[in-house]
């Protein structure tokens, strides 16, 4: 099980103790995903960022609802596979 989260690269020059929003969800639980392919699109600091799959798999959780604020280091999602 891989873990998915913002990649640390995107909280680089960001305030600690600063939240994204996770705008949407562009696959669901059980979808098949391929490596790099988009899964979610989160907002940091008036910024919108891809979130993309490390590697291919299948969605097994969603931990962050769609309009919900996530903090660095937060797991948006759990990939299987």
């Amino acid at each position: 099980m891989l873990e998915i989260m913002v990649d640390d690269a995107v909280w680089a020059d960001v305030e600690e103790g600063t939240e994204a929003l996770l705008q949407e969800w562009l696959v669901k639980e059980g979808d098949t995903v391929e490596a790099g392919q988009a899964l979610a699109i989160a907002e940091l600091v008036k910024t919108t960022h891809e979130v993309l799959a490390p590697r291919a798999g299948k969605i097994s959780a969603i931990q962050v609802a769609p309009q919900e604020t996530f903090g660095r280091g937060r797991v948006l999602a759990l990939l299987e596979g």
